[in-house]
């Protein structure tokens, strides 16, 4: 007698409180985002006037704002697993006011290792940001999670590019107050910042990990170390979270890496004015596509977005290099930069998070993060040294042949499957 096939268990509905943390979300990411983009304008240019315009340490600023963001990640999901998001999230933007309070004294006072102390705390801002994805994700259906992940990455948008843009009046309105001129958007991410944390503090009432049943008070206070051992052997036992985890290292480090010294670069061709503008394209393209970038990784699927966001990096790199000081060119290659960041991003995100077990996945989160920041921080430390030494179309090259990997990694994976699909 054959046995009765078992009916796939229903998912429960968490509709009403889903919209709840979405909406929350979407309203802390648009000051989180400003805060965060106003600070990439400025960062590299302030890096660079505190060491007497040398070109080696411009990086370095960008460099420790993500380090803060990658030391932060494990601790951070293990403080939430805990806690719950609410808690974690406020504590990570309230590290970001008070780091870009620190940096702003710092480049005032013309100290370059207080500067350096504060951009590693800024790296909260940065964190919070990052972790909205996961939190986007908590209480979504399985089929939904892409679309939930980039509804709140697209509203991001609106800060991100404001932010940028926002710079010249900042910088205006500190040396009018007789500031330095590079202080002042340290000073309004800070405010930015703090508003951000006052609307999670508000608003997200209930947590969505102790809605979902995730949150645990009595959860293990495991090491950091440990915690990053443990998840890295849950990332490999896994077909597919490999590729997941290295389409966002490598979206964000080939980012990172160009986009940091890019206004550097504009700056040595005497076209500073235009890189703010350029930056703000750029966020455009890391957010502003982002509903469409949702629908198209649910429907092509997650492996096969890893491979058009390669592409689109790649072709944003080489845009870049080509254009020799061309500025249409630069806006063109940053923006299909940003582009292939977005795409990477949550077709990653969304293939890790579908592909790990429940029961493991924030301290999975944590530990990606961890190593997608880590690697964006070395990118940025390192990109101001290889600019110095072999000019910025190296920089490029080298972030169009990590596209190139990540493109051969997502289609080998690719013919893989198709081979099971046909066994």
């Amino acid at each position: 007698m054959t046995a009765a096939i078992q009916p796939k268990p229903a998912e429960p509905d968490y509709s009403f409180q889903q919209r709840r943390t979405l909406n929350t979300l979407r309203l802390a990411q648009v000051p989180g985002q400003a805060a965060v983009a106003g600070v990439v304008v400025v960062s590299a240019l302030l890096a660079k006037e505190l060491r007497n315009g040398n070109d080696q340490l411009a990086g370095s600023g960008g460099a420790a704002f993500t380090m803060g963001a990658a030391l932060l990640a494990v601790p951070l999901s293990a403080f939430m697993r805990r806690r719950g998001r609410r808690y974690g999230l406020m504590l990570a933007f309230g590290l970001g006011a008070v780091g870009a309070a620190i940096t702003a004294v710092g480049g005032q006072q013309g100290v370059f290792a207080l500067y350096m102390i504060g951009m590693l705390a800024f790296g909260g801002a940065q964190a919070a940001t990052l972790q909205g994805r996961y939190v986007a994700a908590d209480l979504a259906r399985e089929h939904d999670r892409a679309k939930a992940i980039a509804s709140v990455v697209w509203l991001g948008t609106l800060g991100a590019v404001f932010g940028p843009l926002l710079t010249p009046w900042e910088r205006d309105l500190a040396e009018a107050a007789g500031f330095n001129p590079l202080v002042g958007p340290f000073v309004v991410a800070s405010v930015l910042a703090l508003v951000a944390m006052a609307v999670v503090s508000v608003r997200m009432r209930p947590d969505p990990l102790a809605v979902n049943g995730q949150l645990d008070p009595n959860a293990e206070r495991i090491r950091p170390l440990r915690q990053v051992r443990i998840s890295a052997g849950v990332i490999r036992r896994s077909h597919l979270a490999p590729l997941g985890l290295a389409a966002m290292v490598v979206s964000q480090t080939a980012m990172v890496a160009v986009m940091t010294m890019t206004p550097p670069h504009m700056k040595d061709h005497h076209q500073a004015s235009l890189s703010a503008f350029v930056i703000a394209l750029h966020i455009v393209g890391m957010y502003g596509m982002a509903p469409l970038v949702g629908r198209g990784v649910a429907h092509f699927g997650e492996i096969r977005s890893v491979m058009v966001g390669a592409l689109v990096i790649g072709a944003g790199t080489v845009v870049s290099v080509i254009s020799g000081y061309a500025p249409v060119l630069i806006f063109i290659g940053l923006f299909l930069l940003g582009l292939g960041w977005n795409i990477g991003l949550i077709a990653g995100s969304t293939l890790l998070i579908g592909t790990v077990p429940v029961e493991s996945r924030v301290e999975v989160q944590g530990t990606a993060d961890l190593t997608m920041s880590f690697c964006g921080g070395i990118a940025a430390l390192a990109s101001g040294f290889v600019k110095q030494a072999w000019q910025f179309h190296t920089l490029a090259n080298s972030a169009t042949v990590m596209a190139g990997l990540l493109l051969v990694a997502g289609y080998t994976q690719s013919l893989r499957q198709r081979r099971s699909a046909t066994a």
